[in-house]
């Protein structure tokens, strides 16, 4: 049975695995309806083998003669159930799909730098830090296939980093100038941006750094707040503070209200963990720590209770959608959440997923078409209702030929 645990007044249900469309539905294949299962006036007991016929032997193989394979399967099972029926075509097979992609739930994370030309980020191939007339023109390109969203992490340089990130608040840096031409060139477009302070910070943290190396949370959240603010008065659709410190969803939704951007949205990095994954990225970035890791902010990659009361806290604070980082390799985190909140919950395929996918292809184990829509199917299926993922374009491009 499922084990009910209570944080702060709220029951949680703790059993990640059960998927959402079958908590009323029986299965086979769970040991709670053992040893025997009614369904539709048949009983099944288990472990019990399946009936056959008594057929004869075919006489050619009694004789020892080659026989030829039938044109048609001949009935020879005593059974009434049988799967593959739902499965015999591909009319059929989408009539009971249970889960869909469509290029909708995908939001394309894009990375941009303040130079005139495009360039290739060596740690992700086949991924650019764009300058601003390249990231419209691939906005541009993104949706026509239909991708309605797009993230942006800027690049900044050295020279513009500092202890307090002051340059993520800046009114004319680089991410308000690159919402503003998006929302001018592809208005239907929905801008999300980063609410964080490592691509600023001289440190590489999230968050503002004591002179012993601690963490500052609310001297942090207070700097956020200003960044936040920054780009909703550039145009931003949505802002996603992904810097794991405490009361931040709280602080930026009140100052965005406070200010009259009460339409601006909060995605929550609800559940971000200290993972391996992210290597990638912060190649794209520059934006590794200078000193420590990110243990005391994001969570324990050990830990799944723990990102309920974040889950908690993020609904109580305002949070619009949640989120969990990774994706992949969290799918139990995302059942989870999918279970203990009615909020839209997005999951990041992060840089290094990305990156798996892509040297595998490369070395021909892998088909990367079929390999990219399946992992995205899975993080779906799991219960996502959108996915971070910078195969968004790719894969938008192969399900329009689907």
């Amino acid at each position: 049975m499922d084990s009910p645990q209570e944080i702060r007044g709220k029951t949680l249900v703790v059993s990640p695995l059960k998927p959402r469309h079958a908590q009323n539905r029986n299965s086979l294949a769970d040991c709670r309806f053992l040893p025997f299962i009614v369904s539709a006036g048949f009983i099944f007991v288990a472990n019990s083998k399946t009936t056959h016929k008594k057929r004869g032997e075919p006489e050619a193989l009694k004789q020892g003669k080659k026989t030829e394979t039938p044109e048609k399967d001949t009935p020879s099972l005593d059974i009434c159930a049988r799967p593959r029926r739902n499965r015999k075509s591909g009319s059929i097979r989408n009539l009971v799909r249970e889960t869909w992609l469509l290029p909708g739930d995908l939001i394309y994370p894009l990375f941009i730098h303040d130079k005139n030309a495009d360039e290739q980020i060596e740690s992700m191939p086949g991924c650019k830090r764009w300058s601003i007339p390249g990231l419209v023109e691939e906005v541009r390109q993104s949706h026509s296939l239909g991708v309605g969203a797009v993230m942006i992490f800027p690049a900044i340089e050295d020279g513009l980093k500092s202890p307090f990130a002051e340059e993520c608040y800046n009114p004319r840096g680089l991410v308000p100038r690159a919402i503003a031409a998006i929302k001018k060139e592809v208005p239907e477009v929905a801008v999300i941006t980063d609410i964080a302070l490592d691509p600023y910070s001289s440190d590489g943290h999230d968050g503002v750094v004591s002179p012993s190396g601690e963490i500052l949370n609310d001297v942090t959240v207070e700097v956020l707040c200003k960044q936040a603010l920054c780009h909703g008065a550039a145009g931003v659709d949505i802002v996603a503070p992904s810097d794991m410190m405490d009361g931040r969803v709280g602080a930026i939704r009140e100052t965005l209200d406070e200010e009259g951007h009460t339409n601006v949205s909060i995605m929550s990095y609800t559940a971000k963990y200290a993972s391996s994954f992210y290597g990638p990225f912060r190649g794209a970035l520059d934006s590794a720590p200078r000193g420590g890791d990110k243990m005391t902010y994001q969570m324990d990659p050990a830990n799944s209770t723990e990102a309920l009361r974040e889950l908690i806290l993020d609904e109580e604070e305002g949070a619009d959608i949640v989120m969990v980082k990774p994706a992949g390799y969290y799918l139990d985190l995302v059942s989870l959440f999918r279970e203990n909140t009615d909020l839209p919950l997005a999951a990041y395929q992060v840089s290094g997923e990305y990156l798996m996918i892509k040297a595998a292809a490369e070395s021909g184990w892998l088909d990367e078409e079929k390999i990219i829509l399946e992992s995205l199917l899975s993080v779906k299926r799991a219960g996502a209702d959108m996915v971070i993922t910078y195969f968004a374009k790719k894969a938008a491009e192969i399900l329009s030929r689907t």
